[in-house]
């Protein structure tokens, strides 16, 4: 692998094209995503290393922190330079012990989206997801009320593009008929493959389709295939998953989470890590 990887892109819409390797900001704020960071000069370093290194997406939400992550990125970044782009999420909020409660109030999505905007210093959020379901999985609910009152905010200007988090086949349908989807974000890996048939259709829709827990679910099994091939191709566990999403489908986004510049370069490099047939092969067997 080179040391200065070539990011490839994605075009999200005619005004947002993201590279595939991306930055997902959450792991800047202290343990389980809540309060502040254990080291503040290091997270700030890694969220400019990651630009500095060419990255133009960089996943983050209010809930982070909360606050805290977005507060993080503007002091780091701001003014953001014109090819960087941010994605957001909406749709919950942290008790005073760090814990997720789900907030799909359409009143509180806005509210949330005017928070983002307040502690990131813009105008307008280039995308925004809604996160529906939990990352253990997705639900089956309605959520076009929810997403109406996104879209609403996206006729107002104050937000570009829309996206989902957390969600199933159907409720992409659902949402489509309220306005454009431009990226789904689930969690998809080696291992948790229930998103095969989803991946396969935001490919062939043009939508881009974010993986995150790229090591997450492995068994025992698993984890010493995933070895085998890394130590035959001298890359790290990490690398090798992250490989082998890029290679899954041209229009997989990554977000892996890093509160090291070291790791981020690590990860970033994954980039240039090509698989040969056989690995593939291998690593595809992990989710059969």
């Amino acid at each position: 692998m080179t040391t200065n990887p070539t990011l490839q892109t994605l075009t999200l819409a005619d005004d947002v094209t993201i590279t595939r390797m991306g930055y997902g900001a959450m792991q800047l704020a202290g343990a389980g995503a809540f309060g502040p960071p254990k080291d503040r000069d290091q997270a700030l370093a890694v969220l400019r290393k990651a630009v500095e290194m060419g990255i133009t997406h960089i996943d983050t939400s209010d809930f982070y922190g909360p606050a805290v992550v977005n507060e993080l990125i503007k002091e780091a970044l701001h003014p953001y330079p014109a090819d960087l782009h941010i994605v957001t999420k909406v749709g919950a909020r942290r008790d005073d012990k760090g814990g997720w409660i789900p907030s799909l109030d359409p009143a509180d999505l806005k509210a949330q989206v005017h928070e983002n905007l307040q502690h990131l210093g813009l105008e307008t959020l280039d995308v925004v997801n809604l996160r529906t379901g939990a990352h253990e999985g997705t639900t089956e609910e309605s959520i076009a009320e929810q997403f109406g009152a996104l879209a609403e905010l996206r006729e107002q200007g104050l937000i570009r593009h829309l996206g989902l988090s957390g969600v199933s086949a159907a409720q992409l349908t659902e949402a489509q008929a309220v306005a454009p989807v431009v990226t789904v974000q689930n969690l998809y890996n080696l291992a948790n493959r229930a998103d095969d048939a989803l991946v396969d259709r935001c490919t062939a829709e043009g939508i881009a389709y974010t993986a995150f827990f790229p090591l997450g679910g492995l068994s025992p099994l698993q984890s010493q295939t995933l070895n085998d091939v890394a130590d035959r191709l001298g890359a790290t566990r990490q690398q090798v998953a992250l490989a082998w999403l890029l290679q899954r489908s041209p229009f997989m986004a990554l977000i892996p989470g890093t509160s090291s510049v070291a790791h981020l370069r690590e990860n970033v490099a994954a980039v240039d890590l090509v698989l040969p047939a056989d690995a593939i092969a291998g690593l595809d067997a992990i989710g059969a």
